[in-house]
């Protein structure tokens, strides 16, 4: 396949990169058009050793540290919520979060595009975690049953900066906690202590208040196969701590709430 055809297969997706790094589609475009004229003036610098997609969000990422170019944001384009957070963290922490959260590269094709190992990526990851709760902290509710992997859930959380309102072990203690205090994000297992569902308990609870829901499970197929609500994130055991930190901002940042699914179906 030739430059101008990989070019183009990915563009809208290096665009969306390079908007919600600058903050306006006008001073992203300039990086991608960047991109273009460095690719037409010198082909060799895309690396053809590598992943298409991943050597050229390397190069933009490179163009993007480099030089600066249009950086004063579109007067006439209102910025989405989204975007206004993003201005408020670090650039290359912004990179890692985007790379993972936003373009679904694995950690390994992130650190490859930013040109660190992999423990760093996963550092930065957990960074825009922490950064971006400086600007949406909520309360979370943690269902999960066993012990040592619920205490670790809470100690991501709140370094995170989010806040832990209960941890529920059963169906009932999870519509009980989420009675006493509404949670701003659920973090919930599928398999419980007394044989109840954890995907029962979130559907019930999201009946009442929309809110973000990351699936936490060793069974990930039973979210698959069951009623399950939409949009849901789901991050299969053993995980990752950085993994669950990206998604945990993800779900936030981009305020992805769930509703039932006959719900979402009719709206």
């Amino acid at each position: 396949m030739s430059t101008s055809q990989l070019v183009a297969q990915h563009l809208p997706f290096l665009r969306r990169y390079a908007r919600a790094l600058s903050g306006s589609q006008t001073a992203g475009d300039a990086y991608v058009t960047a991109l273009l004229e460095t690719l037409i003036a010198d082909p060799g610098t895309l690396d053809r050793g590598m992943d298409p997609r991943v050597a050229l969000f390397r190069l933009l990422t490179r163009l993007w540290d480099s030089v600066t170019l249009n950086a004063q944001a579109d007067p006439a384009a209102a910025q989405v919520l989204g975007e206004r957070r993003l201005g408020h963290i670090t650039p290359v922490v912004r990179q890692a979060f985007l790379l993972v959260s936003l373009e679904g590269f694995s950690e390994e094709e992130a650190a490859t595009i930013l040109e660190v190992d992999v423990p760093t990526l996963r550092h930065l990851v957990e960074d825009a975690g922490r950064e971006l709760a400086a600007e949406i902290a909520t309360d979370v509710l943690i269902i999960e049953d066993e012990p040592f992997i619920a205490l670790d859930l809470e100690g991501l959380v709140e370094s995170l900066g989010h806040r832990v309102t209960g941890i529920a072990r059963t169906h009932t203690e999870a519509v009980e906690l989420a009675r006493r205090k509404a949670p701003g994000l659920i973090l919930a297992d599928i398999q419980l202590a007394d044989g109840s569902s954890g995907l029962d308990a979130v559907n019930e609870l999201i009946e009442k208040v929309e809110v973000p829901v990351i699936f936490i499970t060793a069974y990930p197929e039973r979210f698959l196969t069951g009623v399950r609500p939409e949009p849901a994130f789901l991050i299969a055991k053993p995980f990752q701590p950085s993994t669950v930190a990206a998604v945990i901002s993800q779900a936030l940042f981009f305020e992805r709430r769930a509703r039932p699914r006959e719900q979402r179906a009719t709206a």
